[in-house]
């Protein structure tokens, strides 16, 4: 239940939003006092726009309901057309203070959209006018990092804490600078950043002088983070034992302050969590019970606490299988949570009245839960349709692609519980609604992030891709700053998050008048029809927790398999993976990688229809990495490279993101003569030196016309100014996956330019060759693919790609580059190219054995559109003429007759 675990908690700790407003409205009963005064005195002067914003947040304070919050909004929207251009900086801090009071309520009143476009306003004036004698970060931003880290906009909230731990370290405000490093822990856990999340907190547990109540907080995330580590996939020793020693050193430390009833009630919610999950329930509902105690003792109970509470004890009845107690319990959340609810004998909620809340959704999840364990199947799915509908808000609000990637895991969970049930109807009545349906689900998750992306690229203004632009140039500072590591400078990096912050406001404001909207779903009689079209089948993988699900698309039917996602199958993967971690692997003991290949080809349920001529795989996962032209069809004893079974030899294998993607692949124009840009830094006398790309540079110069950049001249600046004009380009250089830290990178003569920074280029070649190492590699998203440079080509406009999956060898790379750019020239399609490039490259009598290992020729894989077979302008001319010839020999024969 990975979603439950993406609840960020409200932690206003010791920033408790309640000063804001006790704080204000006693500042703000003195300034109405003196107001009033001041009538009565002169009797002349009209109040001041600073004193008319700070009575109408007394008197909303004063009675503070939604009626009244809905009449200060209004108050704020006029009162903020009249002072728009004022340079008065008590009347612009005026403005500000009505804001956070705003958002705080906002907050209260569950509108958090709302709230945190109220807290945005106040920051964006605080800023722009340069404003002072107000405690933003107390006020504003620790409530704003917050509330991004509640609707999932990850990298917005860290770089609102990471900004205010600068300005907090620059003030020495060490109470904030402690509030700042709880909430950053939030951000890296709810990321998946555990590891970073444990070493922060270990780190500043160990090396700051904090208060009893502090390190308690402290303690109190470090188990969460640690409880992390308890999940099935990321099974860590003693991860259990850790997690309950830090919860424990938090009650210790917590109990000891009897006004922090609300924190220390958490802590026995987390013991609780803990137990529940080693299933030993007796002693979790003990925890919870404690957990309840405390929270009596609280002043403040809003509605999402009350939920929240309600959840948490829903999930342990709902483990006890007491369905009906989990249910009203659940029915309560609905009513805590939604004021228009009413639908207490359907009990789900209407569409209409849903919008982006965390706990809402785990709350319609663990319904759809119960219904499945009652064995009400359609009532799970009906309930799962409102998550996602849900989930479809929370998208639409974000716009930093990893807080999208990131916010898809919930969906991916989701969607594979709907993809089990529909394979139990399915087994039950055989209907292919359900396997349809299946699939459907499964496909708008693939790559959905970069299918956005590329339809809201087309959209975009100049002005939004300006801001986009400046963004993205301001991220990469960050990085390779970073990337320093002891040597960054601090500065320049909280520069560069200041103007991020500052861009993400003014893009937002911008989007708020242009939403995007949701992708529809495919058409499944027009994917049909294309498949038949292009002689093709099509298999798409889902990778999920519990299962690896592959549905196969042929002859206008799908046919659904799948097996356990356990450490046993997925060994099977990687055992055969391994053997493409170097050169020597395969070449030393061939007969294993026989074995082993075979097994992979059995587990994957490939297709073996002879009938087909292509195949489009769409991965998943690990899948993504897995070279599937060279797994073997039939284990043999043979050592000759040459003459195994290798899947290559049953269909021409070509690769796509999504089927979106397959289906609107267009057909290549190509035009009259193809023409090639060329990109050799070659690096001539450095440690880079690619010997054999001259080589590579002189066959393809060979075969077509275009622009070659060769050494010094092979620069990023050349290839920007001149990747419009070419048919296909082609970069024979370095390139690098980058780790977890780093990002995929690509080298130019003059410079290294990381993934992200190809996103701008708008470029729309026939086709881009990726003639480097570990182009199609970096850091994985089940779904969305690798971070790679292949997807910043993609995301700059390219459809068809040919990439590699791991460091290629000079060498044979210059000789299969041959052979597939010989084939283009005969008019082959692109993925016909590339598969009779390896079989050539395969019956080539200059290659010896040992570099016909799958190791050298399997490596590039390519991504594009299926195009119908060629028929050259030469076959066509004599075709004809034959024709002509024939007819008139019938006719001189009638004639004769």
């Amino acid at each position: 239940m990975e979603h439950f675990l993406l609840q960020l908690r409200k932690n206003f700790s010791e920033s408790d939003s309640n000063f804001v407003a006790m704080k204000n409205y006693s500042k703000n009963i003195f300034t109405s006092f003196l107001l009033i005064i001041s009538f009565v005195i002169t009797a002349q002067k009209l109040p001041s726009n600073k004193d008319k914003i700070y009575f109408e947040v007394d008197r909303f304070v004063a009675n503070p309901n939604p009626s009244n919050l809905l009449k200060l909004e209004k108050f704020d929207r006029d009162i903020t057309t009249v002072i728009r251009k004022s340079n008065d900086k008590n009347e612009l801090l005026a403005l500000v203070i009505l804001n956070c009071n705003k958002g705080y309520y906002e907050t209260l009143f569950n509108t958090t959209s709302k709230a945190i476009s109220s807290y945005e306003k106040a920051w964006q004036t605080y800023q722009k006018n340069q404003l002072k004698n107000y405690d933003i970060i107390e006020f504003c931003l620790i409530p704003l990092g917050n509330l991004y880290a509640i609707v999932g906009d990850f990298d917005n909230a860290e770089n609102t804490i990471k900004q205010y731990y600068y300005i907090a370290t620059e003030t020495k405000n060490q109470q904030q600078q402690y509030a700042a490093v709880l909430n950053l822990s939030n951000v890296y856990q709810n990321t998946g950043r555990i590891n970073e999340a444990i070493d922060l907190l270990e780190k500043t547990i160990k090396s700051q002088k904090l208060t009893n109540l502090q390190k308690g907080n402290l303690y109190n995330n470090l188990g969460s983070n640690y409880f992390l580590h308890t999940t099935p996939n990321k099974m860590i020793p003693n991860a259990f034992e850790n997690a309950e020693k830090a919860y424990l050193k938090a009650v210790l430390l917590l109990v000891q302050d009897n006004t922090q009833s609300e924190a220390l009630a958490n802590t026995y919610r987390n013991l609780s969590k803990l137990k529940l999950e080693k299933n030993e329930t007796e002693l979790a509902l003990q925890y919870f019970e404690k957990a309840k105690s405390e929270f009596r003792k609280t002043s403040k109970k809003n509605s999402r606490t009350k939920a929240q509470f309600n959840f948490d004890e829903a999930i342990i009845l709902f483990k006890k299988e007491n369905f009906e107690e989990a249910t009203t319990l659940i029915k309560e959340i609905f009513l805590l949570l939604i004021p228009s609810y009413s639908n207490e004998i359907t009990l789900l909620p209407s569409e209409k009245s849903l919008y982006a809340e965390t706990l809402l959704l785990d709350a319609i999840d663990l319904q759809a839960a119960i219904y499945k364990a009652q064995n009400k199947p359609q009532k799970a799915i009906e309930s799962y349709k409102l998550s996602f509908f849900i989930e479809d808000i929370f998208q639409s609000s974000l716009l930093s692609e990893n807080s999208k990637i990131i916010n898809q895991i919930r969906n991916r969970n989701r969607t594979e519980k709907c993809i089990a049930i529909y394979e139990d109807l399915y087994k039950k009545d055989k209907n292919t609604a359900h396997l349809e349906n299946a699939f459907l689900l499964s496909e708008q998750t693939k790559s959905a992030v970069l299918k956005q992306g590329l339809i809201q690229s087309k959209k975009q203004s100049r002005i939004e891709k300006q801001i986009l632009t400046q963004l993205q140039n301001e991220n990469i500072i960050i990085l390779k700053e970073q990337q320093k590591g002891e040597l960054a400078s601090i500065n320049k990096i909280n520069e560069a998050i200041s103007k991020q912050n500052e861009l993400m406001l003014q893009l937002k404001q911008i989007d708020i008048k242009t939403p995007s909207k949701s992708i529809q779903n495919i058409n499944l009689n027009d994917l049909y029809n294309k498949l038949k079209e292009d002689n093709a089948v099509l298999i798409q993988y889902f990778s999920g927790v519990e299962k690896m699900y592959s549905f196969t698309i042929m002859d206008k039917k799908i046919y659904l398999n799948s097996f356990r996602n356990n450490s046993y199958n997925s060994a099977k993967i990687i055992q055969f993976l391994d053997f493409f971690n170097d050169a020597n692997s395969i070449a030393n003991s061939p007969k294993e990688y026989n074995q082993r290949s075979t097994i992979a080809y059995q587990l994957l349920s490939l297709p073996k229809s002879k009938s087909h001529k292509n195949l489009i795989v769409i991965p998943d996962g690990l899948l993504n990495f897995l070279p599937f032209e060279a797994l073997i069809t039939k284990a043999s004893a043979t050592t000759n490279f040459a003459k195994m079974n290798y899947f290559l030899n049953d269909f021409n294998v070509g690769y796509q993101n999504s089927a979106h993607f397959y289906m609107s692949s267009k057909e290549s124009k190509k035009q009259p003569e193809q023409t090639v840009l060329g990109m050799f830094p070659i690096f001539e006398n450095t440690t880079y030196a690619l010997n054999f790309s001259k080589e590579e540079l002189q066959s393809i110069r060979e075969k077509f016309k275009g622009n070659y950049f060769e050494n010094t001249n092979a620069t990023f600046e050349n290839f920007k100014k001149n990747a419009n004009k070419y048919s296909i380009l082609h970069l024979s250089t370095h390139a690098s996956s980058g780790d977890i830290q780093t990002p995929a990178s690509i080298r130019f003569y003059d410079q290294e330019i990381l993934y992200t920074e190809l996103y701008n280029l708008n470029i729309h070649p026939e086709l881009v060759v990726l003639s480097a190492c570990e182009t199609g590699i970096g850091k994985l998203f089940k779904s969305e693919g690798a971070m790679s440079i292949a997807r910043g080509f993609q995301f700059a406009g390219a459809q068809n790609l040919l990439f590699s999956l791991w460091k290629v060898n000079d060498y044979t790379t210059s000789i299969f580059m041959d052979l597939f750019y010989t084939n283009i020239k005969k008019n082959q399609s692109y993925l016909e190219a590339n598969a009779n490039a390896k079989r050539d490259y395969l019956k080539s009598a200059t290659v010896s054995n040992a570099k016909k290992s799958p190791y050298y020729w399997s490596a590039f894989v390519y991504y594009g559109s299926v195009e119908k077979e060629k028929i050259s302008p030469n076959y066509i001319y004599y075709s004809t003429g034959l024709l002509m010839l024939i007819s008139l020999f019938l006719i001189y024969i009638r004639t004769r007759k």
